[in-house]
């Protein structure tokens, strides 16, 4: 067989032994691989000045160089080695181009070992060529999702950055100077990259940090800020609630007012005809309802206010409630500026000073929509009762008419 039927053999034997042994995991070491290390002798052979042999040797190295992999990952050189062998050995080729081959696919073992001759050197170079090449940061992330299939060991991204870097700076170099003209700066454009983004996600990482520090250093104040929402809200709609108290109590009292003033100016001269005789009684009943009306709800919207006084002892055991104007209207200023600043000075008793205030609130809203409901009751109860009344005397005066 010729050289170049060889070669081409070569490759019809890896494409069809990693179709059916080599598993889905090797994502990186698999024919793709292979066809770029292949490519990548090619260039170099090229630029060389090397016999024919020794270039039909690296190009079979190439092709052959991982098929140890259908059969164990660790040593897989020296089971790339026996395979190369036996499948040369079949084709007859020559016992120095056999034992070249296997030469080659040694010096493909990176770890701890240099190349020894200029054909190791070449196909070390060629075998490494992605850290060169444009497509270095696709590769290299086919072989850490490699790493992570196998479960060998779970790079996060970060930890795959570092482990490049330090590769590319202390562990590899290229020999020819092929790779060297061609190869070089494109490895260190490639380490370049790797550094900027080392250092935006070590700036991203450290910003991050910061703000997980201030959240937490602020985090008393942003309670605080609940807090402080949680009791401007209830006060408002006490307030709000009370608003409401006093629009009902002041509806019902102008109403019942309305409804006296027209029962004075229509009804009373009335009743000085002794034939009305008979709407006294149901006027006076409407006339009652209507006041006891307008009398709660005057004693549901009539102001208490206290003495308006505090000394210094009610602020130092904590004890008066500077917010409500009820305890401190008859002070002087300057008193009642001096108890807010001790008031100012102590977050508790602000606190407390607000719970008392959002809790007499709430006992002069009870108050009041207790009297309310009372009122609105009396009301509605007075009008049927005065509307019974008014029918019952129209019904008994117009029989006695009669």
């Amino acid at each position: 067989m010729s050289d170049k039927d060889i070669i081409e053999a070569a490759d019809n034997f890896v494409l069809n032994l990693f179709k059916e042994k080599l598993p889905n995991t090797f994502v990186y070491h698999n024919y793709s691989h292979t066809k770029r290390v292949y490519k990548s002798i090619n260039e170099i052979i090229e630029d060389s000045q090397i016999s024919v042999k020794d270039a039909t040797i690296l190009k079979l190295a190439a092709i052959l160089h991982d098929t140890g992999y259908i059969v164990k990952r660790e040593g897989h050189e020296e089971e790339s080695v026996k395979i190369a062998r036996e499948f040369l050995e079949e084709k007859d080729v020559e016992k120095d181009i056999i034992d070249g081959v296997e030469k080659c696919i040694m010096a493909t073992k990176f770890k701890n070992t240099t190349p020894k001759d200029h054909l190791e050197e070449i196909m070390r170079d060629a075998d490494s060529s992605h850290f060169g090449k444009d497509y270095f940061e696709e590769a290299s992330e086919f072989l850490r999702q490699e790493y992570i299939a196998q479960n060998i060991k779970n790079y996060t991204p970060q930890e795959w950055r570092d482990e490049n870097i330090d590769l590319l700076i202390n562990k590899h170099k290229f020999y020819t100077s092929y790779a060297l003209n061609n190869w070089q700066n494109t490895k260190q454009e490639n380490l370049a990259d790797l550094i900027g983004k080392n250092k935006k996600i070590k700036k991203k990482i450290k910003k991050e940090e910061v703000k997980a520090k201030l959240k937490a250093k602020y985090k008393d104040k942003s309670v605080d800020r609940g807090i402080q929402t949680f009791y401007r809200t209830a006060l408002r709609n006490h307030i709000k609630l009370s608003d409401i108290a006093d629009t009902k109590a002041n509806i019902l009292l102008s109403v019942n007012a309305i409804i006296i003033s027209l029962v004075l100016s229509n009804l009373l001269s009335k009743l000085d005809n002794p034939s009305n005789d008979y709407l006294i009684i149901p006027t006076a009943i409407f006339v009652i309802f209507s006041a006891v009306t307008m009398i709660l709800s005057v004693i549901a919207t009539r102001p208490n206010v206290t003495r308006g006084e505090f000394t210094k002892e009610d602020v130092d055991n904590k004890s008066v409630n500077l917010a409500f104007f009820g305890n401190f209207h008859r002070m002087e200023l300057q008193e009642y500026e001096w108890a807010m600043e001790e008031l100012l000075k102590d977050r508790d008793y602000v606190y407390t000073a607000l719970t008392k205030d959002l809790y007499f609130l709430g006992k002069v809203l009870d108050r009041k929509y207790r009297i309310l409901r009372w009122t609105y009751t009396i009301f509605v109860t007075g009008t049927i009762i005065s509307i019974l009344a008014f029918a019952i005397s129209f019904y008994l005066g117009g029989s006695r008419m009669s």
